[in-house]
């Protein structure tokens, strides 16, 4: 009788009981949730991030001027580069030293081929090129 009692009592119980399911919803829009958490995530990650970017994305300050001599500079060191490779199809870059802007080249023959030696006068960082022959 006492089973009888247990049983009925357990089966009566598990009838009254209640339960769910429970599914997980991620917050991140970006792995699917809810797209109203957007703004909310990206005030609290901004408020979080001790970072700053220096140079904001400009230039620094540089001057009209300025940029025009560094376009100027890119400019004659690309005409040499083509000049350079021209060279070894056979019109000829012509010895000697050059000065462009900060940089000073110096062209010469030697046995192993064309040799380029660029100086960064403000640095003093030394770059040779070697065109075999």
């Amino acid at each position: 009788m006492k089973r009888f009692l247990f049983l009925f009592f357990f089966i009566g119980m598990a009838s009254h009981s209640y339960a769910q399911q429970l599914v997980y919803t991620p917050i991140n829009p970006n792995f699917g949730g809810n797209t109203f958490n957007y703004q909310w995530l990206l005030s609290s990650a901004n408020a979080q991030n001790s970072f700053t970017d220096e140079n904001n994305g400009f230039e620094n300050g540089r001057s009209e001027l300025q940029n025009f001599q560094e376009s100027l500079n890119r400019q004659l060191l690309g005409q040499l580069t083509r000049s350079v490779f021209n060279s070894e199809l056979g019109d000829g870059l012509q010895p000697g030293t050059f000065n462009i802007g900060e940089l000073l080249l110096e062209v010469f023959e030697s046995g192993e081929g064309l040799v380029i030696n660029i100086l960064d006068t403000t640095t003093g960082e030394q770059t040779q090129i070697i065109v075999p022959n």
